[in-house]
């Protein structure tokens, strides 16, 4: 199995388990497009913007002192837009309506961001 189809059934798996997901874009931290289940996304480009806010999230955390990124969670007026680090080479964004339960997103997306880190560093990517 590749490593785009090892990610993808990750992130399929937290589609399927977490209510209200609309999407899910995994991206390398230079913005490149991994792979996604956003239907209705233009991907590519949300891979750029993800990484993008990944660099600006990265630079306030160190800014504050409070050491590495982690994750950001955007809530706008119809849902939410929440940014996972997973491993040093990727990131995670997870795309959901406004129902959504965060603390449930938080449970359920850390330990898949967490594998989908794993699966780019055992393919030496990170």
């Amino acid at each position: 199995m590749g490593i785009e189809d090892a990610v993808y059934a990750e992130i399929r798996k937290l589609r399927e388990n977490l209510p209200h997901v609309a999407g899910v874009v995994v991206a390398s931290v230079d913005g490149l497009l991994v792979t996604h289940d956003a239907p209705g996304v233009q991907a590519e480009t949300f891979a750029a913007m993800s990484a993008a806010h990944l660099g600006l999230s990265q630079q306030i955390a160190a800014a504050a002192g409070s050491g590495a990124f982690r994750e950001t969670v955007v809530r706008a007026a119809t849902g939410y837009v929440a940014s996972f680090a997973a491993g040093d080479a990727a990131l995670m964004t997870v795309l959901a309506g406004p129902e959504l339960n965060v603390g449930r997103l938080q449970h359920e997306a850390r330990p898949v961001a967490e594998r989908v880190g794993e699966i780019f560093a055992s393919a030496g990517l990170g």
